[in-house]
């Protein structure tokens, strides 16, 4: 709830507004900050105002959630707002602590005077939202801190330390303690100057001094032409700064808010505002009461320090928990704590860790043979073998020597996590917490909810991935929970576009031009082709797969594993991780169409990339009917932090919105009618037919 109190010190309205937790700038904030202002306007026994946060914070920008609804226009706007600073008769002193970012630092530019506390941080993050700043933020920046640094600050969008700007006009005073009091001393200081004839300082009326103007934007448009070239906030930010540079502000402000509707209008920016949307929604867990308490994690224990193991190991060392280490064998235990310090070392190299803080991680480490060792953890993860009699050894074990209410986790990326906790007289402290290679890169961590999971249990899961920086999306049991399930669907039709005529390379190529960092088949031979084979020998044995994957089977079957073998689908030279075309490839699938007696055929790029990106969005739908998922945006963020899907797009779920699911659906229809086509897994599901129907879309509503 917005609340916006008027008091005065001295001869100074002190008008403290808050919407807790961010202070955003929704219609109700504004209107109580207009008619605040009004009021002190009026009052004669008014000399100046202060605007500051009644929370600890000014603000963090407008309310996102207006965004694109009549709520954002509604007046008085964030534009109405910032032209009755620049209209105010007497000074306005912004009184920033905490954050002041977006619209919230409009807000303050729009004052005559900004004071700020050291520990303040600013900036213009609209750029992460596909959106330049859009209430004067382009134009008023590079008048206060030069055009170079305003660029950096908008095509960053970083919180920036206050003091970094402390010399500039940005700032009247950066201040260690008393904000309000020094606040208030320069409202006063501008009130006596006032009245001494001199004009209130805004920086509408500052001028653009930069003599190199058109080489530091052209500078600038290439550098994000290169590093963010399917995004046009950047360069519309630099259009919009350099527009207004050469042209009265008001021109610019014009301007600006032409290409702010633009790229609010465009698919990019929804996409990226969907995704925001969506990273705050996956921590609500249905069925999980709100403060539901957690257990305590003050020691971790990971068993296997192979190349998953340590990744995972690393990522609780990093948050400044203890790990003790398990394997089988010293020489592996070795290899795995030398692994570790290796990544160390190689962030040290790089500036991004010093020595000693290497060491102060190191020492977090305790390597160990014994499972009794793990005894006294909190929390331990399995990495091991993707095997299920594995598992039950390790879970039975666990059983034995875990303390009372230590959580038991199992990595795993597609096994029952129900049966794994059949195999332990607690399944209640049973979880799944799949982490994705390299784990301690990869933000994605699927927390798979067991039909036993305790809450408290999960909850603690879900407070711990925020501590080791994971984006956690919860998952219910199936064969290879959310982002593997899904993904067998996407690999499986890239492997039946090359049995109907496309090359391994076209395959790749098609839906890397879409977005993708890698292609179905590079990806493969990055992770390791005998880890898919080591599936679907398990899923051909139960039954799972109605058909067998002829050439993937036997390119494994000849150890072309991927670039572990120096072989896969692609040919690799030694040293050389570039996927060069393979004749024995072509040769294989070129057999293996003339056994089946299929007729090659042309397949184009459109179809597929539809083919490849509707598998997912097929079987997501099925996955939430079957209520595995929880919403349709935890399934974009799967697929966005995971699985390498264009962010620009939004994920599987959102770009099939953005298509309409009744287009979709028609397209799924033309594929079931394909010769030879899986019709069975073409025909919409009951969620697509449906939504495709009555014009409802997995993320707007219907789902």
């Amino acid at each position: 709830m917005a609340t916006v109190d008027y008091s005065l010190r001295g001869r100074i309205a002190v008008v403290a507004f808050q919407a807790p937790p961010v202070n955003s700038l929704g219609h109700a904030m504004r209107a109580g900050l207009v008619a605040a202002l009004d009021r002190a306007a009026a009052d004669a026994a008014v000399d100046g105002v202060v605007l500051i946060g009644g929370n600890g914070t000014f603000s963090a920008g407008a309310d996102i959630r207006e965004f694109g609804t009549p709520a954002m226009i509604r007046g008085p706007s964030l534009w109405t707002l910032n032209t009755a600073l620049d209209a105010m008769p007497k000074p306005v002193v912004a009184a920033i602590e905490g954050v002041a970012l977006g619209g919230g630092l409009e807000l303050a530019m729009s004052c005559h005077h900004r004071v700020a506390l050291a520990t303040a941080k600013v900036g213009l993050p609209e750029v992460k939202l596909g959106l330049l700043p859009g209430a004067g933020g382009t134009q008023r920046l590079p008048r206060l801190i030069g055009v170079e640094n305003a660029l950096n600050v908008m095509l960053s969008g970083e919180p920036l330390p206050a003091p970094m700007f402390a010399k500039s006009p940005l700032f009247d005073r950066v201040v260690d303690a008393d904000l309000l009091g020094a606040a208030v001393a320069v409202a006063e200081a501008s009130a006596a100057a006032l009245r001494e004839g001199k004009k209130l300082p805004r920086a509408r009326d500052l001028k653009v001094r930069e003599p190199d103007l058109d080489g530091i934007c052209q500078f600038a448009r290439n550098t994000v032409k290169t590093a963010f070239k399917e995004y046009p906030a950047p360069l519309a930010i630099i259009d919009a700064v350099h527009f207004g540079a050469t042209r009265p502000i008001d021109a610019g402000f014009a301007e600006e808010g032409r290409l702010f509707k633009q790229l609010m209008d465009g698919p990019v920016s929804a996409a990226m505002r969907h995704v925001f949307f969506a990273e705050r929604a996956a921590s609500r867990v249905a069925g999980l009461p709100e403060g539901t308490a957690t257990r305590d994690i003050k020691a971790v224990g990971v068993i296997g320090a192979g190349t998953m193991g340590t990744g995972i190991a690393i990522n609780f060392l990093n948050a400044g928990i203890p790990v003790r280490l398990l394997e089988v064998g010293q020489e592996a235990l070795d290899k795995g704590v030398a692994r570790i310090r290796q990544t160390y070392e190689g962030q040290v190299k790089k500036g991004k860790l010093d020595a000693a803080k290497l060491e102060a991680r190191m020492a977090l480490l305790a390597p160990t043979l014994s499972y009794a060792d793990l005894g006294a953890v909190d929390l331990v993860i399995e990495a091991v073998f993707e095997d299920m009699g594995v598992k039950e050894k390790v879970f039975r074990q666990l059983d034995a020597v875990a303390k009372p209410g230590a959580i038991l986790a199992s990595n795993t990326s597609t096994l029952d996590v129900d049966q794994i906790a059949g195999f332990t007289g607690r399944p209640g402290d049973v979880i799944g917490l799949h982490f994705f290679s390299p784990a301690n890169v990869m933000r994605l961590l699927e927390v798979v909810r067991g039909a036993k999971t305790a809450p408290d249990v999960l909850a603690t899961a879900m407070a711990l991935a925020k501590k080791i920086r994971k984006t956690a999306v919860v998952s219910g049991v199936c064969d290879g929970f959310i982002g593997n399930r899904m993904i067998n669907q996407y690999s499986a039709q890239a492997l039946q576009m090359l049995d109907e005529g496309a090359s391994v390379e076209q395959v790749d190529g098609a839906i890397e031009k879409f977005g993708f960092a890698m292609g179905p088949f590079r990806m493969s031979d990055l992770a390791g082709n005998d880890i898919g084979f080591h599936i679907r020998k398990r899923q051909y044995a139960e039954g799972k797969l109605a058909r067998k994957a002829v050439v993937a089977d036997r390119l494994c079957e000849m150890g072309r594993f991927g670039q572990k073998t120096g072989a896969g689908w692609y040919d690799y030279k030694p040293g050389d991780r570039n996927a060069q075309p393979s004749k024995v490839v072509a040769d294989l699938i070129d057999q293996a169409r003339k056994e089946a007696g299929v007729t090659p055929r042309r397949l184009d790029d459109a179809e597929i990339v539809d083919r490849l990106v509707f598998a997912l969005v097929n079987e997501g739908a099925r996955i939430l009917e079957e209520k595995i998922a929880q919403r349709a945006s935890d399934i974009d963020l799967v697929y966005l932090t995971g699985y390498g899907f264009p962010m620009w797009r939004g994920g599987p779920m959102q770009y099939a919105d953005s298509r309409t699911l009744y287009e979709v659906a028609r397209r799924m229809q033309a594929f079931a009618a394909l010769p030879g086509a899986d019709s069975a897994f073409w025909t919409p599901a009951p969620l697509v037919a449906r939504l495709a129907a009555d014009g409802g879309s997995f993320n707007g509503g219907g789902a």
